[in-house]
């Protein structure tokens, strides 16, 4: 939850230019940089290997979409017209992260715990990309969206199944 806290704090204090593509872009380097965080934090102290795999491939991911997001917005200018509503929309769904991972019971057993608040993290950026589709205009981004929600779909689907079977493991063990 620490990594999520510091995301947040970061996210809200990055200036903000209205222009959908950039602002996506440049929430989505935090974002993912949380996540590459937490994925990391899952290597250094999970146990069960099929989380650790989840976390590798998580962290490769991103961290190759962090350099394509850098690139974009290393050459991309805020254009207009610009679109205010799109940083409320980011933040109301940041928001709902937040409160989702606030509502979690963590238990101190990194791997169910770091699948629980991936799904929340995950589905933040289902719905930041999503707004993006609607509201974007660059061919770049939108196609960073879209992978983004086929990808972390598929990856909300693989840890609920795991935390499914988990919790099960864990009620017949009790």
């Amino acid at each position: 939850m620490k990594i999520m806290d510091d995301m947040m704090r970061r996210m809200e204090a990055q200036a903000k230019t209205q222009d959908p593509d950039h602002d996506y872009a440049t929430q989505m380097v935090l974002h993912h940089e949380a996540a590459v965080q937490m994925g990391q934090e899952e290597l250094r102290t999970g146990s069960n290997q099929e989380m650790k795999t989840m976390a590798q491939d998580i962290v490769a991911k991103q961290q190759a979409q962090i350099t394509q997001f850098n690139a974009f917005t290393s050459g991309h200018q805020p254009r207009q017209p610009l679109v205010p509503q799109f940083n409320a929309i980011q933040k109301a769904n940041m928001d709902r992260m937040m409160a989702a991972s606030d509502g979690r019971t963590l238990t101190a057993r990194p791997d169910f715990d770091f699948a629980q608040l991936m799904v929340d993290h995950h589905q933040a950026a289902i719905d930041n990309s999503e707004a993006l589709l609607q509201h974007g205009r660059e061919t770049t981004t939108r196609t960073l969206a879209q992978t983004i929600i086929t990808d972390q779909r598929r990856e909300i689907a693989m840890l609920q199944d795991w935390l499914t079977r988990n919790r099960q493991v864990r009620l017949h063990s009790a």
